[in-house]
Order: C-alpha cells, then structure tokens, then sequence
C-alpha cells in the first residue's frame, strides 16, 4: 500500500497538482487499491482529526490579526517602532523586525505578518535607497517568528496532534523569537553601517510617549493571551475567543 501511495503522490506532483491535493488524493488511491481497508475510514479519521478542542483557538487568532490589522494597528505599531530605532544605522529595516516582532504576538502567523508590515515597509524602505532585495529579505526573515511567537497558529496545531500543552509550547516559543529579532537588528546594524544605510530622525520624548499611548492597546494583546494561559484563567481556545472580542473592541471603540 506504501508503495502505491507513493507512486501516486508522485505522479500529481510530476503533473502540477497542489501538494495537499496531491496527498489526499494518493492516500484514497492507496486506501482504494489496497482493498483491505474500508473507504468509510476516510471520512471518520477526518471527522476525528478536526474535533480537537485546542484547534478552535486556529480561527479566532487568525480573526484577531484581521480584526487588528483593518482596525489601524499596524500604522500606529510602525510609528511606535520608528520612535524607538528608527533613528539607528539601518533605521527602517530596524523598524520592519521590531514591529514584526510585535505583530507576531497577536496573529501567531508569518503570512499575515509579512503581509501588515510589509505592505507598509518594503515599499518606504525602498523609496529610502534601500536595495529592493535587502527589504524584502528583511521582510521575509523578520516574519518567520509569527509561527514562534506566541500564540503561534503552527504551535496550537503541533500540541493538538501530539497532545501536548499550548501554553508550554508558548512559553517554549518566547525567548527563541525575541533572540531571533535581536540577532536579526546586530546583523542589520552591521550589514547598514557597510552599505552606508543611514537612521530616521530621532524622535522627541513628546513624540515616543504618542507613539506608545496609541500602540498600547495592541501591545497588552500578547501579554493577555499568554498571561492568561499560562495562569490557568482559560484555555487557548478561550483565549483566541478573548483576543478577538478585545480587538473587535480596540478597533472599534479605540482606534476607531
């Protein structure tokens, strides 16, 4: 039966199809083939994989990031960003992976990550003489910590599969993304001081206290989540349920 899923799945993949297609399908061939199987395992095992409590906590982090992005989040997180090293060698590629940073603590998502800060940063970066490919690389590496982050979206489905706890997994994730944005700004920091990429103005303390009033609300959302978990106050499930309410509210009623 290995043999004749593995056939399979290369012969989809050899002709173009999606590889998650390409592994369902393989697997029914096998399963049908193999003929030792029935064909009503199939729709019990994906029932079964998906009634995982844990797993709910998936679409209402995701809800969260959306919710904060279209309620005007990542334009105050950028200008909060910008006051703090924004006026260092390499200033903007600074702001990309601290306010990546940031925003990996609430969508838990390298995809949407790239796509909020990103949509903002690669373009300012190269209208500053920043080579394109520098920015986007930047982009691209500083993004990858949404999925360790806290509450990373891939962490609540590895502890769902292998049943394991989330908040564990959350508290194992924090340190490796902040060391992983720290290293990120040293090379970032020598990589401009060699190519002469220069610093924003440095912003006043009138301008830095702005800049952290409005981005406070977005920036108490990771301490919600993992706080909350790691307290035993709820599960991940219930707090992807806090975290979505909360930014139906701060968008709403704060940013407006």
């Amino acid at each position: 039966m290995l043999s004749i899923m593995l056939i399979a799945f290369a012969i989809l993949m050899i002709i173009g199809q999606p590889i998650g297609f390409a592994l369902g399908i393989s697997a029914f061939i096998a399963i049908l083939m193999g003929g030792n199987i029935p064909l009503q395992i199939i729709p019990q095992r994906m029932a079964g994989g998906l009634d995982s409590f844990p797993l709910l906590a998936v679409p209402f982090f995701m809800l969260c990031g959306e919710l904060m992005e279209a309620g005007g989040l990542t334009p105050r997180l950028v200008r909060f960003a910008t006051c703090l090293v924004g006026h260092l060698k390499g200033g903007l590629a600074h702001v990309a992976i601290l306010a990546s940073l940031i925003f990996a603590g609430i969508s838990g998502s390298a995809v949407a990550d790239a796509t909020a800060t990103g949509s903002i940063m690669v373009p300012l970066m190269k209208k500053r003489g920043y080579d394109a490919a520098y920015a986007a690389c930047i982009e691209a590496s500083s993004s990858a910590i949404g999925p360790i982050l806290p509450p990373s979206i891939l962490m609540i489905v590895y502890a769902a599969t292998c049943d394991l706890s989330v908040g564990e997994m959350f508290l194992g994730g924090l340190l490796p993304g902040i060391l992983i944005a720290i290293g990120l700004m040293v090379y970032n920091q020598i990589y401009s001081m060699k190519h002469g990429y220069g610093g924003e103005a440095r912003a006043s303390l009138r301008e830095l206290g702005i800049a952290t009033f409005k981005a406070i609300p977005a920036l108490i959302m990771p301490a919600i989540i993992l706080g909350g978990i790691v307290s035993g106050v709820f599960t991940a499930t219930e707090a992807g349920c806090v975290a979505a309410v909360y930014s139906a509210f701060v968008g709403v009623f704060v940013y407006r």
